[in-house]
């Protein structure tokens, strides 16, 4: 099934040169990361050397080589959002997902993003969950508000036992 996912997204991309990173973006779209097997065929597609499809997909920062969860929780750490204290609510969503920023649980349910900035500035300290921005998240919102409505109970019951936050 993937083959065939993949087979057409490269015929949309037939005799179109220098069509890599919308294929690549294209690619992630679809199957929300690029996973090796469809590098591969990219790179056979175009006929390029692999290095060099495997430089453009990790030199940026969009793309994404390994799986990531199906809810995307970034925490904005602009100066507006650092200097209220974002480096605290890192430090919570780390510990309320059992996640390190960067990776994903185990589950595939959350992956954790520090981001350079949102842009909402005015709004600061501002979370992200997939699309929704959410302003003004002290580390007591995010649990209470916000995790809470995320997180399955059978999450959430072992951090009620836990002292820290």
């Amino acid at each position: 099934m993937p083959e065939a996912r993949l087979k057409k997204i490269l015929s949309v991309f037939e005799g179109k040169k220098g069509a890599l990173i919308p294929m690549l973006q294209r690619v992630q779209e679809e199957f929300g990361y690029l996973p090796e097997e469809t590098l591969a065929g990219v790179v056979d597609f175009l006929r390029l050397p692999a290095s060099q499809v495997f430089s453009v997909a990790s030199f940026y920062a969009h793309f994404y080589l390994t799986r990531r969860g199906d809810h995307l929780v970034r925490v904005c750490q602009g100066t507006a959002c650092h200097v209220r204290g974002a480096r605290d609510i890192l430090d919570s969503a780390q510990y309320l997902l059992g996640i390190k920023t960067g990776q994903t649980t185990e589950d595939y349910k959350y992956s954790l993003e520090r981001v350079a900035c949102v842009g909402s500035c005015a709004m600061a300290p501002v979370v992200m969950i997939d699309s929704d921005v959410h302003a003004k998240v002290s580390p007591l919102d995010l649990k209470f508000k916000l995790m809470d409505k995320l997180l399955p109970k059978t999450k959430r019951s072992p951090l009620k036992a836990r002292k820290k936050l």
